[in-house]
Formats: C-alpha cells, sequence, structure tokens
C-alpha cells in the first residue's frame, strides 16, 4: 500500500492559484525548458507546506523522444519539478542566500506513469531550513493517486 499524502490535500483546489507562473519566476531562476511549475495553490509557512502544480503538455522537447508513440514524462522532470516546488518554499520564507542548488535526492520512488494531458499535483513539507541547507519531503499526484516520492536537500550558495 502506497504512502499517505504528506498532509490532507482533499480542500485543495488548483483553480484557485495563489501564485502565477510568473510570480514563482520572480524568485526561482530556472527558464525555459527548464520552468517546471505552473503555479502554486497552497502554501502555509507555519505548517512548511506548499502545493504545486504542472500541466504536462504534448508540446514539450521530451515528447517526442522519451518513448516514441508513448511519450511518458520524465522522472528526472519529476524530482526537478519537486526540486523547483522547495526551491520556491525556502526562497520566499527563510532565505539564507541568493540560490538554493541542489543538494542531494533521496528515497525516490516512481509510483505510476505521467502522460501530455495530465496535471500533477505536487506537495512538499519541509523538514529543515537552516543556514547550511533545506531539506523538504515531496510528493506527486496525477489523478489522486500517489506517482512519485523522495526527499529533496538544498544547499545555499
Amino acid at each position: 500500500m502506497p504512502p499517505q499524502p504528506l498532509f490532507d490535500i482533499s480542500d485543495i483546489d488548483t483553480k484557485k492559484v495563489l501564485i502565477p507562473r510568473e510570480g514563482i519566476y520572480e524568485v526561482n531562476p530556472h527558464r525555459y525548458e527548464f520552468q517546471q511549475l505552473d503555479g502554486i495553490c497552497h502554501l502555509v509557512p507555519e505548517k512548511g507546506q506548499i502545493v504545486g502544480f504542472r500541466d504536462v503538455r504534448d508540446d514539450e522537447f521530451w515528447v517526442r523522444g522519451h518513448i516514441p508513440g508513448r511519450p511518458l514524462f520524465p522522472g528526472v522532470l519529476m524530482i526537478e519539478s519537486a526540486a523547483q516546488l522547495v526551491s520556491y518554499y525556502a526562497m520566499t520564507t527563510d532565505r539564507f542566500g541568493d540560490f538554493l542548488a541542489f543538494g542531494a535526492v533521496d528515497g525516490v520512488k516512481f509510483r505510476g506513469s505521467v502522460v501530455p494531458g495530465k496535471q500533477i499535483i505536487l506537495l512538499g513539507k519541509m523538514i529543515e531550513l537552516r543556514r547550511r541547507r533545506c531539506i523538504g519531503d515531496t510528493q506527486a499526484f496525477v489523478d489522486g493517486s500517489l506517482v512519485y516520492e523522495g526527499r529533496i536537500t538544498g544547499m545555499w550558495l
């Protein structure tokens, strides 16, 4: 049996966008093909919670080559999407530097596939936020099913 969501998401509505794509990229430096988040719809710093989403499109750079005839959203991009979610949280709550770099990824499991036309809902629960690093547990859901989980560590540069 897969793990439970990091926190209750029954009231999360991705149509009620708190921070749109443009607002995310005022904080996160990623551009062009590496902009992995389309919006943030839940942010509760006192509980260490953040929820973002990504609409997977059929015109993305990876579709043609990541399994021709059966495009699958690459796992590394799920990890990158989760890392950008953690980065946004850290950069807007307790910022300890100008740039939060990828430090580590642990305990990653892919539990389902993601295809163009689907929306990924990403959950982040911050575990640690300090001067040297930040750590967040992350999960991704598609159509209510867990498709990814992992722990993201960032380090301030």
